[in-house]
């Protein structure tokens, strides 16, 4: 079976986890089963397809077994599941739920570890031609793809122990070292390849060796620092930097860029709600955790710049004009933006403000907008079914 095929399953089922992310905000679902659907549902299970797709090519290789992609779905679409479902479901869905994500973990790992084995650095970046300039970026950006996988294998081994009881890694680490560091030096890798090919310009490589560096240092301050008032704010500067210094080098290529394609807007606003959520992680660090600050943070983070940021490359990659069904275009796609966008910067005034209505404005906004990302998504692949 073809790892393409498979990797738009990930991103189809990403997109169904995304709109369950939406709902469970907008019922006010348990914050823990919200953080699973959002991180391990949405933004893993695009991460786990793409990655498939565009790491082989950026390390020069091939993947290593083609079947891997298609072993790892099941154990991961179930296992995310059980796990979204523990704070509602029996005892025994926990244990069930980790075994079969950290399954679907291992082989991920295994498969993008053994394709990179003898190129781990990303030395070898498959950068030629045109691009030929790029390399010295391409180079750097790829230091951060085995980080992340560092940091995957960190907290799936870490999430495996603690439901065997040989140790304890509270929820709350495991998202910030899947999030801050797995998902976001994903974002920042990935993303320095991607970009600058999108917008046709040039990012800066000194901003490319910051934004890596502190990124890959910031996650392990946040989460074994969590507890530790002085280690936390230290991992929230350093990774505000890794945050800050991405929103720049983005910045730059907006506006060097001639082009203005609908995806590019999402991620401008995806970049911006980024340095919003870290500066409330800032305030959470600084003036302890207010329940409100809490949520206000890792909705910035989760729908706002990890969010945002996977809808623009979405867009980008499986572009709304080519799908077949009725207003699939540039124009709904602008629409499903503004309700992403606007959704999750009303939610947090709500959050801040403690107006209970204006939050469920926008947690209705950011739902609408979650199904016609979806509608978008269904209807370009449409095209391939035809």
């Amino acid at each position: 079976m073809r790892p393409e095929r498979v990797s738009r399953w990930f991103v189809t089922v990403s997109a169904l986890f995304f709109v369950s992310f939406h709902a469970a905000m907008a019922v006010a679902a348990p914050r823990r089963m919200v953080v699973t659907l959002g991180l391990y549902g949405f933004v893993l299970h695009v991460l786990f397809g793409k990655a498939y797709a565009l790491v082989p090519s950026y390390f020069d290789r091939d993947l290593a077994w083609e079947l891997g992609p298609a072993v790892q779905f099941p154990l991961s679409v179930l296992g995310t599941t059980g796990l979204a479902l523990t704070p509602l479901g029996p005892p025994w869905l926990r244990p069930v739920g980790t075994a079969l994500w950290v399954g679907g973990v291992a082989v991920f790992l295994g498969t993008l570890g053994w394709t990179v084995r003898d190129n781990v650095t990303g030395a070898a970046t498959g950068t030629g031609g045109a691009n030929a300039h790029r390399e010295p970026v391409d180079r750097t950006a790829n230091v951060a793809v085995p980080i992340a996988l560092c940091y995957l294998t960190l907290a799936a081994g870490g999430a495996l122990a603690t439901t065997a009881g040989f140790g304890s890694v509270l929820p709350q680490q495991l998202s910030h070292l899947l999030a801050a560091g797995t998902a976001a030096l994903f974002v920042f890798g990935v993303g320095f390849r991607l970009f600058p090919r999108f917008l046709v310009a040039e990012v800066p490589q000194p901003v490319v060796v910051v934004v890596v560096a502190a990124g890959a240092v910031g996650p392990a301050l946040l989460g074994f620092g969590l507890f530790d008032r002085r280690l936390l704010l230290t991992g929230g500067i350093v990774e505000a930097v890794a945050v800050a210094g991405f929103t720049l080098s983005y910045l730059v290529l907006f506006l060097r860029s001639e082009r203005r394609r609908v995806g590019f807007y999402a991620v401008l606003v995806a970049v911006v709600a980024g340095v919003v959520g870290i500066g409330l992680g800032l305030a959470l660090a600084v003036t302890g955790r207010s329940p409100a600050l809490v949520s206000a943070h890792y909705r910035a983070m989760l729908a706002g710049f990890l969010g945002l940021t996977v809808v623009g490359a979405a867009f980008q990659f499986y572009p709304p004009a080519v799908g077949v069904w009725p207003y699939a275009d540039d124009r709904t796609a602008l629409v499903t933006i503004g309700l992403l966008g606007g959704g999750i910067g009303i939610q947090l005034l709500g959050l801040i403000g403690r107006f209970g209505w204006i939050r469920s404005v926008g947690t209705a906004g950011g739902a609408l907008g979650a199904l016609l990302y979806t509608y978008l998504l269904l209807a370009a692949f449409a095209r391939r079914w035809q």
